[in-house]
């Protein structure tokens, strides 16, 4: 089930909280750690799980932290279908995932990737609305099916990072 609630003000201080605990596990590896995903777009519905990318100077080194991860919590998924990336969820007692952790190599196209989408939605509260307007009516398609979710959004994602890539490298980013 697609669970979509309001933006919520505090997810921006669930995210730094966060980012400060994986800070200290990742240390001189981490170049820097962003708030990604539609809980750091002001206005826009969310799956309430915080979303974090870290960027790291190593993946190597990032595999040698599982452990310390894992003592915050985190199982890790090793790349979960996409290369250069390492993967970890959080989940509270009830199981609930609180936070995803998309771990890439610093500036990889990957990183960019995430930004550009962010930014570009942030920047363009339109498309933001769009974006909102079709999560909610996909999380009523299938009984708030997972998988039809997630693949009713791809066409207009990819549409979009198109254009948010267009947008971010014209800007200097």
């Amino acid at each position: 089930m697609v669970d979509l609630t309001k933006h919520a003000p505090e997810w921006a201080e669930q995210f730094e909280d966060e980012a400060l605990r994986i800070s200290r596990v990742l240390g001189d590896n981490l170049t820097s750690i962003h708030h990604i995903g539609s809980t750091a777009v002001p206005g826009l519905i969310a799956k309430p799980i915080i979303d974090l990318m870290a960027e790291v100077a190593s993946l190597e080194a990032c595999d040698e932290a599982q452990p310390a991860m894992q003592l915050l919590g985190y199982e890790a998924m090793g790349a979960y279908g996409i290369p250069g990336r390492r993967y970890f969820r959080k989940f509270n007692a009830d199981r609930r995932r609180t936070h995803h952790l998309h771990v890439f190599l610093n500036g990889s196209d990957h990183a960019i990737r995430h930004l550009a989408f962010r930014d570009y939605l942030i920047a363009h509260p339109e498309t933001a609305g769009e974006y909102g307007s079709l999560k909610r009516k996909l999380s009523k398609i299938d009984g708030g099916d997972w998988d039809s979710y997630v693949s009713g959004k791809d066409r207009f994602v990819q549409r979009t990072e198109q254009l948010a890539l267009d947008w971010y490298a014209g800007r200097g980013a």
